[in-house]
């Protein structure tokens, strides 16, 4: 890497990021209520034996998961694939309580906090409210907190960036602790099948292994404009991140201008069915935070990324308030989503985003038509 690369980076290896994901988090609530169900396959769906073979799963347990069963999959192609599984239909008022109390937790320790759903989040470490210099100490206590209050488990991944933490706590599931320090960061990156690159989908490995690149060492290789002529602005990201290069902070706003959630997705979402799962699964997601932070909006942002990374983001204003309750803003959303043009192509990202904000206090008008 020569001289001028190094300056066009943005390294900064003070932070102390820690990103935490909890167990098939869905999956392992049922597990603890219904203890019966530890050692078989649970799937966290409708049963599509009693829905005609409709239905979307949420997540599973590991032990379905060793059956090829993930989130995003249809219900009956889970059924297919392990014919004695247990199907528990998704409790998202459980799973908000129980979230809202993990994130409790979080902020005894900082409220430098960025939710990326119910199950995972990233924090800012770096200065504490407990003043613990040591992140897999502070990591450790976490962990047993969470665990002691709710008999869940969770993976950590800790590092200078969220890229690199990200990835480490994906590295050893589940309850592990992973850190990658930024001597680390080459070895570990290298090693790194270019599969398990975030940002790199199904679309783009075959290209990748045409190129000759297989892992994160192989990519090293490529110059930034190599990158960008192959893969645009994926390929300007890419060139940075096996550099170690993530300088994105933890996101988190006292006086939010919008308020919003989105989600991207590993296992691309190839149906009509599981567009409509994740876009109610987002409006719970978005209405609780709205009433968390006792603001509502007027006007809905939906956000879609497909395959190839072509991103489409449409709004709609309304004249009155949107209701903070998920039917109200998924009713919204779906509406822009019906009106974008045909793309058959799978979705790697869906966001929904409330802007126009006021707060609450304000007097809102429920609109009759999203009763229905």
């Amino acid at each position: 890497m020569t001289e001028f690369m190094q300056q066009q980076l943005n390294i900064d290896t003070t932070r102390k990021i820690i990103h935490i994901d909890m167990d098939a988090f869905y999956a392992q609530i049922e597990m603890r209520d219904h203890p019966e169900w530890r050692e078989k396959p649970l799937v966290i769906a409708k049963d599509p034996r009693k829905t005609g073979g409709h239905g979307v799963v949420a997540t599973a347990n590991y032990v379905a998961r060793k059956a090829g069963i993930h989130s995003a999959m249809s219900a009956a192609k889970a059924l297919e694939l392990e014919a004695n599984a247990v199907f528990k239909t998704p409790d998202f008022t459980l799973y908000r309580r129980i979230s809202a109390q993990v994130h409790e937790i979080f902020h005894r320790y900082t409220d430098i906090v960025e939710p990326i759903a119910f199950d995972e989040a990233y924090l800012d470490v770096t200065d504490n409210k407990l003043n613990i210099s040591n992140p897999v100490v502070l990591a450790h206590r976490l962990q047993a907190e969470i665990f002691e209050e709710t008999k869940l488990t969770c993976s950590t991944g800790i590092s200078y960036n969220k890229f690199l933490a990200k990835l480490a706590s994906e590295y050893r599931k589940p309850v592990g602790v992973t850190v990658i320090n930024p001597d680390d960061v080459k070895n570990f990156l290298f090693k790194l099948p270019i599969d398990d690159f975030r940002g790199v989908g199904k679309k783009t490995v075959p290209k990748m292994y045409e190129m000759g690149i297989n892992n994160g060492a192989d990519l090293f290789e490529y110059s930034e404009s190599d990158l960008m002529a192959k893969f645009g602005k994926m390929g300007y990201i890419l060139y940075r991140r096996v550099r170690g290069e993530d300088d994105r902070p933890v996101e988190y706003q006292r006086d939010r201008k919008s308020i919003g959630k989105e989600r991207t997705y590993t296992q691309l979402i190839n149906s009509e069915e599981g567009v409509q799962a994740q876009l109610t699964y987002l409006s719970e997601l978005v209405a609780d935070a709205l009433k968390a932070n006792q603001k509502h909006g007027k006007t809905v942002v939906l956000k879609i990324r497909y395959q190839d990374f072509s991103t489409i983001t449409k709004r709609d204003t309304m004249t009155e308030f949107v209701d903070n309750t998920p039917e109200a803003i998924y009713f919204v959303a779906n509406q822009i989503y019906e009106e974008l043009p045909k793309n058959d192509d799978s979705v790697r990202l869906l966001g929904i985003t409330l802007t126009n904000l006021s707060p609450s206090t304000f007097e809102n008008i429920t609109l009759p038509l999203f009763k229905h």
